[in-house]
């Protein structure tokens, strides 16, 4: 009941724009782990001549800015050619990154508008000659030439009616090894039971959008799905709830298998009842799988990449250990007393199933001061890793050995142009 009432001051105060204000003069800290510590929604690029320097990486590694000028920045796609697709939810749209051809570590054209007019897109896939967006309430397909960087005819609408609105509206979509589509549904709340099971769940559905099926459930906001290439096991990162202190729930990482169950909103981490929705659910929570990897409370992972050696073996490419981890992308907190999170990190997989997680690019965070906020990882056909950051628009390249003239090259700005 206090947390209740503690909730819905917090909700009062956000109306009335009190938290607004006093969340730009430090951080709010009210009781039941009502603390506020907002970055903000965007901010200015950082300089080219400063990255480096700021941004950490491990020795031999290099990062550079590859494109900026893509307002909110989020999830990516490369084509065939090794063009880059990168989806603007805010803008309604779909950018199209020109590869870098002359092998400077820059695209070589500013990024521009391939799809717009769309309904908050966030997830891409590319799967033979058609191009998945998934919007916030659907999944459409329309085909595209990579050659000629376009798309052709009119978009394909395979799966709509998804439920829409709410706290977690990005929806995330993956061809699975299975030839399948694979949809997450984030929750509609912080912590609730949902009237509709498809939220806080992972669907499956044909290539076509046929067949739709609930794959997984009790997976509050699992954004980044991404298939392992050796085993095919989805994996799948999930924020935990807010407003319970610093440091609980921890956020996920989930191996998904179907038909599981993954305790939200009855428990978080391995099988810790929720104080609120906690209560006479002993046995759904006792049957609920645990997490394969916990990250650090209200880091919100994002985005999820295997490393695959590209089959060309470029200079650029990531050495061992760093070619055998899988990199999730950390939007970074809102609801801690301190920072965390806003980083790539690393995990390697052991033969035995764990999993031990290293810091990889660090430092779009100093004295609770946000520089970068990642969002997606993607490994390019350069064997280089790109990092999107919705915060300042930009789209970073990070490689192994030299750089390839990338720091004395100024990254292309996007151009407006016309929607589709």
């Amino acid at each position: 009941m206090l947390r209740r009432i503690a909730l819905a001051l917090f909700l009062t105060l956000a109306g009335l724009g009190v938290l607004g204000y006093a969340v730009a003069c430090g951080y709010v800290a009210l009781p039941f782990g009502l603390t506020v510590n907002f970055p903000g929604f965007s901010g200015d690029a950082i300089p080219e001549t400063e990255l480096a320097q700021r941004i950490q990486l491990p020795p031999g590694f290099h990062i550079n800015t590859y494109a900026s000028g893509i307002p909110n920045a989020r999830f990516m796609a490369f084509t065939p050619i090794g063009d880059l697709l990168v989806s603007a939810p805010r803008e309604g749209a779909i950018y199209l990154v020109e590869r870098d051809a002359d092998g400077d570590g820059v695209a070589d054209a500013p990024p521009r508008v391939l799809l717009g007019r769309l309904n908050q897109p966030h997830g891409l896939a590319i799967h033979r000659e058609w191009l998945y967006v998934a919007e916030a309430d659907g999944v459409f397909r329309i085909r595209f030439d990579p050659e000629t960087h376009s798309v052709i005819g009119r978009p394909e609408r395979i799966i709509t009616g998804l439920p829409a609105g709410g706290n977690h509206w990005t929806r995330t979509v993956v061809v699975g090894p299975d030839e399948q589509l694979y949809v997450s549904v984030g929750s509609s709340c912080n912590a609730c039971v949902e009237d509709d099971a498809r939220r806080a769940a992972i669907l499956r559905f044909g290539l076509d959008g046929s067949g739709e099926q609930l794959y997984a459930t009790g997976l509050r906001n699992s954004v980044g799905l991404a298939f392992e290439p050796q085993t095919g096991a989805l994996y799948a990162t999930d924020n935990g709830r807010d407003l319970l202190g610093d440091d609980f729930p921890p956020c996920e990482l989930n191996r998904v298998v179907e038909g599981g169950f993954y305790g939200w909103p009855y428990a978080h981490g391995n099988r810790v009842p929720d104080p609120d929705l906690g209560a006479d659910h002993a046995d759904r929570i006792a049957a609920s799988l645990p997490p394969a990897h916990a990250f650090g409370a209200h880091t919100a992972p994002l985005g999820i990449a295997f490393y695959v050696t590209p089959p060309t073996h470029p200079p650029t490419a990531f050495p061992p250990p760093w070619d055998q981890a899988a990199y999730v992308a950390q939007h970074g907190s809102w609801n801690r007393s301190r920072k965390s999170g806003y980083q790539v990190v690393a995990l390697f997989f052991d033969a035995d199933g764990g999993i031990r997680e290293e810091p990889f690019a660090t430092g779009f965070v100093r004295a609770d001061a946000v520089a970068g906020r990642p969002v997606d990882v993607a490994v390019g056909p350069d064997g280089a890793l790109y990092i999107s950051d919705d915060f300042t628009g930009a789209i970073y390249r990070v490689a192994y050995g030299q750089a390839a003239r990338a720091d004395a090259v100024a990254p292309p700005t996007a151009a407006h142009g016309d929607p589709l």
